[in-house]
């Protein structure tokens, strides 16, 4: 599943493709992927879009919106009019934006090929003649038609808490103490604590306030608390400006991939190396069925980080 990062990048090349484009048809190939009437959409514009954690929102006219989760392998792939394929021979990501297309999500021949393709569960066509297209190998992603303003009630939109940056140290730390029998990274990740921090940035945060992973969240003071948040909000950032940590499972929505881990990452996938801020040699080990990379010596369990 992307991360927040990634999908804010997908949101904001969509908001260079699609924005204010007439839809006038929807082909829908497995109603599983596709909730709603399709031809409800048909005939309105794209006229603005949100994301709320990991999920994106297509606000359309007429007071109807879209909402998309990507999950594990959805795609989300735009073609300009006319643009069909592109031969996967020697033709690289940035020659795809040369013909006025790009892809987010999870990274298969899709992004080049012609479409729809088996994996195509939604087809979404513009008055200008280009397409948008939902692909899911595995089909647990999803768009759903409702209500503009039903959207923000919708029942795991509902249940996010603010993202780091809408939430202030205070806040943060009494939600913190809510659960202070949990393990801290556990905590972290719980979108109903706080909202966009998958196992890359909770790894990152995590080092940033040198804090163990396993310790349970009540034991950290205001201040360890004040330097989390405040990880949470620098890493983040940083990903999204680089276009988001893509692994090997997702790209930028322009296509081209994203450099975060490259860049910026002190911790996450780089076990076995020297931790950039003491020399300690960074670790990999198991908190709540996760992979979590840490530093021993930043990073003591028991709390002696000074």
């Amino acid at each position: 599943m992307p991360e927040l990062p990634e999908v804010e990048t997908i949101r904001r090349g969509l908001e260079g493709f699609c924005l204010n484009k007439k839809i006038v048809q929807v082909k829908v190939s497995c109603e599983k992927s596709f909730i709603g009437a399709e031809n409800d959409i048909v005939g309105r514009s794209i006229v603005k879009i949100r994301r709320f954690g990991k999920a994106l929102v297509m606000d359309l006219s007429g007071g109807l919106s879209v909402i998309c989760h990507l999950r594990m392998t959805g795609q989300l792939i735009y073609r300009g009019a006319g643009v069909q394929g592109v031969k996967t021979d020697g033709v690289g990501l940035q020659d795809l934006m040369r013909e006025d297309s790009f892809a987010g999500g999870h990274p298969t021949d899709s992004f080049f090929t012609e479409l729809p393709n088996k994996q195509t569960r939604v087809e979404i066509k513009f008055e200008d003649g280009s397409k948008l297209f939902f692909n899911d190998q595995r089909k647990f992603g999803f768009m759903k038609v409702l209500a503009t303003t039903g959207v923000e009630s919708e029942k795991f939109i509902a249940s996010l808490a603010p993202e780091p940056w809408k939430m202030t140290d205070e806040e943060f730390y009494q939600r913190l103490q809510r659960h202070k029998n949990a393990l801290i990274k556990a905590v972290i990740l719980d979108q109903k604590v706080v909202a966009g921090l998958g196992n890359i940035y909770a790894d990152e945060a995590l080092f940033y306030a040198k804090i163990h992973p396993k310790r349970l969240a009540g034991s950290l003071n205001f201040d360890e608390a004040k330097l989390l948040i405040e990880g949470a909000k620098k890493v983040m950032k940083e990903s999204i400006e680089s276009g988001g940590s893509t692994m090997a499972t997702y790209v930028k929505a322009d296509g081209t991939k994203g450099d975060y881990l490259k860049l910026f990452a002190k911790v996450f996938r780089r076990e076995g190396e020297p931790c950039l801020r003491c020399g300690e040699i960074i670790t990999k080990i198991r908190v709540v069925g996760r992979g979590t990379h840490i530093c021993p010596n930043c990073q003591k369990e028991g709390g002696e980080n000074d």
